[in-house]
């Protein structure tokens, strides 16, 4: 029976599964973890979701899928306000059997906390693609943390081939992650304005150093219902399609509860109780986001809670933090 854990994975290991791949290259892509009937439902979802506001967006006319036509986004389709990563659907995607197993057989427990991250829906505009849009490589786990911390996740839902966008690896250079930072420092620049704990860009001649060491470019390509899994140290970043190919996905991690605190568990629950988001990691790094903005104005659309609440299951609320396994953890 999986139970807490109090060590990380060992990666040296062969497994037999998805896992040798993952911890060699870096990324691994699970075929098949939900169907493609359930990929085309939270696909609908999606494009409900839309529906809710009152900005003219209709589903039918591709000329309503526009900037002014949509909520605020980033990046071509990153929603991340709007209460969003409360809304029913997105927590019935993070409950889903075939996406949770594959983090139950990483870290070896069933006691996960899910993290509270946001959606993409990135609509094929109206006219031509504006391209691929610039590399931003980046990692998404602080130098200061060694080993394998935390693995990220994305639940995709639609076709997604050479030219629909998504996700971009440059495949081994999570191995190379520690090296990179002994040689070249810690020091981070500042991102929207911050400095973030978890999060640290890379240049061009940064990006040479790895790919001179063996890291290899890959665009990661898959198929509706398709988890893809990633090391938070495995230097990536995301592209736009030049297809009219529609790109969803939901944003999905986990990791142990007993990798929180008492303390860090207690902020995590009230963060789930305000229907508020944090980064990516589930477990640390909470904060609390600045209200978003909408053409550089406060934004009149925000939400303090999602449009439809989720259903508070028992497994809901122990995947969220708000009530705690049997497992006793430790501050």
């Amino acid at each position: 029976m999986p139970h807490s854990l109090t060590e990380l994975p060992d990666t040296t290991k062969s497994y037999g599964d998805f896992r040798d791949d993952l911890f060699r290259d870096g990324f691994v892509v699970i075929k098949e973890a939900i169907s493609e009937d359930s990929a085309e439902k939270y696909k609908d979802s999606m494009i409900q979701w839309l529906e809710t506001f009152p900005l003219g967006f209709d589903r039918h006319n591709p000329d309503t899928w526009t900037e002014e036509n949509l909520p605020a986004h980033w990046k071509g389709g990153m929603y991340h306000g709007y209460s969003v990563a409360h809304e029913k659907f997105v927590w019935d995607a993070r409950q889903e059997p075939g996406v949770l197993d594959a983090f139950k057989t990483i870290w070896g427990t069933d006691e996960l906390l899910s993290s509270f991250d946001g959606i993409n829906l990135t609509l094929p505009p109206p006219g031509p693609s504006p391209g691929p849009g610039t590399p931003w490589e980046h990692v998404d786990q602080s130098p200061h943390l060694k080993g394998i911390q935390c693995i990220q996740g994305i639940l995709n839902l639609c076709p997604n081939g050479n030219v629909d966008g998504g996700l971009m690896v440059l495949k081994g250079s999570h191995v190379l992650n520690e090296k990179f930072f002994k040689i070249h420092g810690t020091e981070k620049k500042a991102e929207w304005g911050v400095v973030p704990d978890d999060w640290h860009g890379f240049n061009a001649e940064e990006r040479k150093w790895f790919e001179e060491n063996g890291a290899v470019e890959v665009k990661v390509n898959c198929g509706p219902g398709d988890l893809i899994l990633w090391d938070s140290r495995l230097v990536h970043w995301n592209v736009r399609p030049v297809s009219k190919q529609t790109r969803a996905l939901f944003y999905v991690c986990y990791t142990p509860a007993s990798f929180s605190s008492k303390e860090e568990l207690a902020k995590k629950k009230q963060i789930f109780e305000a229907r508020e988001r944090t980064t990516h990691w589930p477990h640390r790094n909470f904060w609390k986001a600045d209200k978003i903005q909408r053409f550089g104005k406060a934004d009149l659309l925000h939400r303090d809670r999602p449009s439809t609440e989720p259903e508070l299951t028992d497994k809901l609320l122990k995947l969220a933090g708000a009530k705690p396994y049997c497992t006793e953890v430790e501050a």
